[in-house]
């Protein structure tokens, strides 16, 4: 059983780091895929500064209360219920900034939206935009290929419309 630590604010009676699951259906997210899967080792680091980060992420000194999931050891899924305090712009720019750090520490690419997952099978298959569209174009993918829309915008979204078939997402522009 995963079991994360979570941080109380006494000051505001809340929990800043939840889990991800007990987050309402509303909230944000934001979704980095890594051009490479993570080892256990590195997830275990990740889960870590993860832990600490979203522990310590404010918005104009106001705490933000967020969680995450790493999926199939590629993906971090960052959630913000936004009821308690919205994101800003500063508040996102240090959710970059810590990203960028991630991909420099783990050299791995976690930013570029001109990159595709799908499933092949139990695999997960990361192309570049480009490929996939050419991969589309000799049938090696098709409507039914499970993609991973990174576009969703919320959890109710992810849960729904994250992992679909090709057909579902805006990949479909891709395949005749």
């Amino acid at each position: 059983m995963d079991v994360k630590p979570y941080f109380y604010n006494q000051k505001n009676d809340e929990f800043m780091l939840v889990d991800f699951n007990t987050l309402p259906e509303e909230s944000r997210v934001w979704i980095y895929q890594s051009n490479r899967s993570f080892s256990d080792e590195e997830l275990e680091q990740l889960k870590t500064q993860l832990d600490t980060f979203i522990e310590a992420w404010t918005a104009h000194g106001k705490d933000l209360k967020a969680g995450y999931k790493l999926v199939y050891k590629r993906f971090i899924v960052i959630a913000m219920d936004q009821s308690l305090n919205s994101a800003t712009g500063c508040s996102i720019d240090s959710s970059v900034t810590f990203i960028q750090q991630l991909e420099q520490q783990y050299d791995v690419d976690l930013m570029d939206k001109m990159n595709v997952s799908y499933k092949q099978g139990e695999f997960i298959a990361y192309k570049s935009l480009i490929d996939f569209k050419k991969m589309a174009q000799q049938k090696a993918v098709s409507k039914n290929t499970i993609v991973f829309n990174n576009l969703v915008t919320n959890i109710a979204e992810f849960n729904e419309n994250w992992e679909v078939p090709a057909s579902e997402s805006w990949h479909n522009r891709f395949i005749k």
